[in-house]
């Protein structure tokens, strides 16, 4: 393992978090896992993320690093040396990852997530069509961007696969809530298939939550209105 002086501030449920920390295990980074309380923030945190004052923070030699995909970047171009890279080396192929990291971000987890939000079965079932369709779009780009390998990223995990496979542990945590698959073997299998694969991998398979713990996080997190 490298070592220096990192530190990781985070909490074991972030999805944003363990982003950081696959990529850190992808390219054997040694480093200090500084856990976060949920409903509280740390001195170190405030000082380290004035303007968001949101986890991940990544330091190194003392000088921080904050939103997850920018750590990952950062994690890739800092130790290059190390490891396979993680963002694409072929421009296009970069731009295409990040664009779909973004669609990830901005529409396929807000869709996701408003299952977990949504108030009355209707409510409900619109949140889950929305959350299909757009798996459906990630089933599509998968089988562009792999080029019939096993990730995104060809050959081995990389940025793409690190912004969506981050999310997989409450990928099921929300499906038991909503007591419907929603990453489907039939409706998507390659995506099926690479989720088996990412969860499986070494740098990965530690930092996967349980999903029992994690469902009851989420049951404080998300608490259901009484009726």
């Amino acid at each position: 393992m490298v070592t220096g002086d990192v530190k990781l501030i985070g909490s074991w449920a972030s999805v944003f978090v363990m982003r950081a920390r696959i990529a850190l295990n992808l390219k054997s980074i040694s480093y200090e896992f500084l856990q976060e309380t949920y409903g509280t923030k740390s001195e170190l945190l405030l000082k380290s993320n004035p303007v968001h004052k949101k986890m991940p923070v990544l330091i190194h030699a003392d000088k921080p690093v904050c939103e997850s995909n920018i750590i990952v970047q950062y994690i890739d171009e800092a130790w290059s040396s190390y490891g396979p890279s993680i963002l694409p080396s072929q421009p296009y192929d970069n731009a295409i990852a990040r664009f779909w990291a973004a669609y990830v971000d901005d529409k396929w987890f807000i869709a996701l997530r408003s299952i977990l939000t949504a108030r009355g079965e209707e409510e409900k079932k619109a949140a889950i069509a929305e959350v299909e369709e757009r798996t459906d779009h990630l089933e599509k780009a998968f089988m562009e961007c792999s080029n019939g390998k096993p990730f995104f990223n060809g050959d081995h995990i990389g940025y793409l696969d690190i912004a969506l496979g981050s999310f997989l542990g409450w990928w099921k945590v929300v499906e038991l809530d909503a007591n419907h698959i929603l990453l489907d073997e039939t409706k998507t299998p390659s995506l099926f298939q690479w989720a088996e694969r990412f969860c499986n991998d070494p740098d990965v398979k530690p930092l996967m939550p349980e999903t029992t713990k994690l469902a009851e996080f989420a049951r404080k997190l998300f608490p259901k209105p009484q009726a």
